[in-house]
């Protein structure tokens, strides 16, 4: 009886997976759904290969040479072989793709194949700005792009699952992590991840070009106290609904296949052992059938975080809660059998968990073609190719942001004009690359010295001026700052002494934000800002460009310095983007998508905010009131706040009716003029205040934006609308629903948006 079963299962396998070699038509070409599919190789699975599926290991021995044959190398290599692994991460090329695909699926019992993931975070081994710049442009098309452009590459080497995109809003520019995001607003936020997504998966995964996209963190990582990597959050329910959840959601209704929780706790439970957040929300309330997967070893985070006693009961948690798959903990292969027979797991839950991993790769198409993502024409076809480049760039400069132009001292001059170009940063070609660099070449992106040396009618003279970092930047180490070496300051300064424009390219090294990267003090990291003062005595027509993977505190240069562009880091084709936009061959049209704050005290800082029981002044100079008695309690640049080389004026903001009801809807229309002498782009911005509300109502929140492009002169009326829909949020109800009253609109270009008009909501 076992041998005719086992030889059953060997026939069902290899018709599966094999079935084009054996002259049979794939089991996922039939016409059996893939729920029927799913549940036909779920019923030949053994508990130990349900919970292989469950298990994700890291890259660990070099494929191409001989199998380990001792320590734990050889026990994941043992894994493989037996059907234990449903997934492998930082493992890429394929060559070593193939190889440890083929081990799955021609040595293991059942032959189903392995999911290959990665952190394709902004780009594979061709950069793009880093998410948070990308989000400056707010151009869905170029980002959506842009996510499909890193999808093409990390395809063609093997992978078809990226980490991204990361979702989570943020309001605290000390923590590290804001370089990976879309910024402080939950609607813009929420617009970004579906770009993503779109992006990365595309309609669906028929094309080889195409990979899983991950929504992380599942929830609230975003809001860790003291802006401190991994640390504690304690927010509301009314926060998580209305600010933090909405981009989840989003991303759930684009049809996003994973989800990875978080590292941190929310209400004294870990995130990754929530039964609410992902059984409760994600599976329940939303209806989520993708998968489940912790962060790097968060599951075994949970005994660390004081909410299991061992290794054991936390595998025990995560998986009752709801996480699917087990990122480098080991603790699902090695405790969940025993958990399962001590009946303290159901074997349901082991089923669930398997069956939405199998779904997936029946999705992925890795059924019928294991080495689907395994080309080895396409791989030396496709990374790095002119198009993928060319996308980069027009990221790129879509991505900066023009914070300050007085005087209009840019665009620069294309010839006649001495120029000084001072900062380590503007020779540097690896920080452009930013954090999420795993398979670029350090020194591959194009700095701001050969940039700007594309343009040869200007006599261009470089100094350094002083290092920033005086380490080698590592991923997993600290960066040793420059605080004391100040050698390099005369040339710098004699070279601006005798330029008529100075250009200083400051910030941080690309390793200086991301994860891990908290920073207490956000201003220009060691000397630079002594730097930026001494050249600032000598020669004050200066363009200062900042190079950041986070809003830094530049006060003394907001009010002194004429020009500053943020220029964030850019990528690959960084350089060439900074220059076209320094020499005017590029009109920026960024706006900031997370405010700037003045002073680090100021954090969390955000333009959403409560208007709180004091918010103003009573009279002159009394202290009662919300605000800090040594800084202006507005930012330094806000939300949505960018600048051009022309200028827009805003009119006629005009509603269809003052009010409306649940079938109806208002249009809000206004007339956007470009007052300048050049071309432009201005994302046009629409804000709603709801007056009085259940629960406690931002003092204004983004509804809506759209980007246009006008001549001089040119005038264009834009229009919104307004609907049940648009004004609904989470109330006292403990639902989302829209609640009758008074509402306030604004239009601008900016969070600061004035042209303001009212209506009402009536049932």
């Amino acid at each position: 009886m076992r041998n005719k079963k086992s030889m059953v299962l060997w026939l069902f396998a290899a018709g599966i997976v094999l079935g084009c070699s054996a002259q049979q038509k794939p089991i996922s070409k039939q016409n059996a759904s893939i729920e029927t599919k799913v549940d036909s190789v779920l019923k030949l699975m053994t508990l130990e290969e349900k919970i292989g599926q469950m298990n994700q290991y890291n890259g660990f021995f070099d494929v191409t040479g001989p199998a380990p044959k001792d320590g734990q190398a050889a026990q994941k290599y043992e894994h493989i072989r037996k059907g234990y692994v449903g997934s492998m991460l930082n493992v890429t090329g394929v060559k070593d793709v193939r190889a440890l695909q083929k081990i799955a699926v021609e040595q293991s019992r059942m032959k189903i194949p392995m999911i290959f993931g990665s952190d394709v975070i902004h780009g594979y081994q061709t950069i793009s700005p880093i998410p948070l710049a990308e989000s400056a442009s707010w151009d869905l098309q170029a980002i959506q792009n842009s996510a499909k452009m890193a999808a093409e590459e990390a395809s063609a080497v093997g992978l078809n699952w990226t980490f991204a995109p990361m979702v989570d809003v943020m309001r605290d520019a000390r923590w590290g992590r804001v370089m990976e995001g879309a910024g402080e607003d939950p609607f813009l936020g929420s617009k970004i991840a579906v770009a993503r997504i779109k992006g990365f998966q595309g309609d669906n995964f028929d094309d080889a070009k195409t990979i899983l996209a991950c929504a992380k963190h599942f929830a609230a990582y975003g809001f860790a106290e003291s802006g401190r990597d991994y640390n504690t959050v304690d927010v509301g329910e009314s926060t998580l609904q209305n600010i933090i959840f909405p981009p989840f959601k989003a991303s759930v209704d684009a049809g996003v296949r994973t989800f990875m929780n978080a590292f941190n706790e929310i209400d004294g439970v870990p995130a990754t052992g929530s039964r609410w957040l992902q059984r409760d929300i994600l599976k329940g309330a939303w209806k989520f059938d993708g998968f489940v997967v912790s962060d790097w070893g968060s599951i075994n985070e949970i005994r660390i975080h004081g909410n299991a006693k061992d290794g054991k009961q936390a595998a025990e948690i995560a998986v009752n809660a709801g996480c699917d798959m087990d990122m480098e903990a080991y603790l699902y292969i090695e405790h969940l059998a025993n958990l399962v027979r001590e009946g303290k797991v159901s074997e349901a839950l082991i089923d669930d968990a398997a069956r939405r991993i199998l779904r997936v790769k029946f999705e992925l198409g890795l059924f019928d073609d294991p080495y689907k993502y395994c080309d080895e024409a396409r791989e030396k076809a496709t990374v790095g190719k002119k198009e993928i480049h060319e996308a980069a760039l027009d990221m790129a400069k879509k991505s900066i942001v023009l914070l300050k132009n007085e005087g209009n001292l840019l665009p620069l001059k294309k010839s006649g004009q001495k120029i000084a170009l001072i900062g380590a940063l503007a020779d540097d070609k690896t920080s452009p690359l930013g954090n999420w660099r795993n398979a670029s070449k350090d020194g591959s992106a194009v700095s701001v010295r050969e940039g700007m040396a594309r343009y040869t009618g200007n006599s261009v003279v470089y100094e350094k001026g002083a290092t920033v970092s005086l380490n080698t930047d590592v991923f997993a180490r600290e960066v040793k700052v420059n605080t004391t070496d100040k050698s390099g300051f005369a040339q710098a300064v004699a070279a601006a002494k005798s330029g008529d424009v100075v250009v200083m390219v400051l910030g941080e090294v690309g390793y200086q934000s991301g994860e891990g990267r908290s920073r207490a003090d956000i201003g220009l990291p060691g000397v630079q800002q002594e730097l930026l003062e001494e050249v600032y005595k000598v020669n004050k027509n200066l363009v200062l460009v900042l190079q950041n993977g986070r809003p830094l505190t530049i006060p003394w240069a907001a009010e002194h310095v004429p020009a500053i562009v943020e220029g964030w880091h850019l990528g690959t084709q960084s350089g060439h983007a900074i220059a076209q936009v320094l020499y005017g061959d590029y009109n920026p049209s960024g706006k900031l998508p997370m405010s700037f704050p003045r002073h680090v005290g100021q954090l969390p800082l955000y333009y959403n905010h409560k208007n709180t029981g004091r918010p103003t002044m009573p009279s002159p100079d009394e202290v009662f009131w919300s605000h800090h008695g040594d800084v202006a309690h507005t930012p330094q640049y806000p939300f949505g706040f960018g600048l051009s080389y022309t200028t827009f004026g805003y009119s006629n903001l005009k509603l269809s009716q003052s009010q409306f009801s649940k079938a109806g809807l208002i249009q809000v229309s206004v007339t956007v003029t470009n007052t300048g002498k050049v071309s432009g782009k201005e994302v046009v911005q629409l804000y709603l205040q709801d007056l009085v509300g259940s629960t406690t109502r931002p003092v204004r929140e983004l509804k809506g934006f759209e980007m246009v492009e006008l001549a001089p002169g040119q005038s264009k009326t834009v229009t919104f609308a307004i609907d049940e829909q648009t004004i609904q949020f989470y109330t006292a109800n403990k639902k989302w629903e829209a609640e009758p009253g008074a509402f306030k609109v604004f239009v601008g270009g900016s969070s600061d948006a004035n042209l303001e008009a009212s209506f009402d909501y009536v049932r």
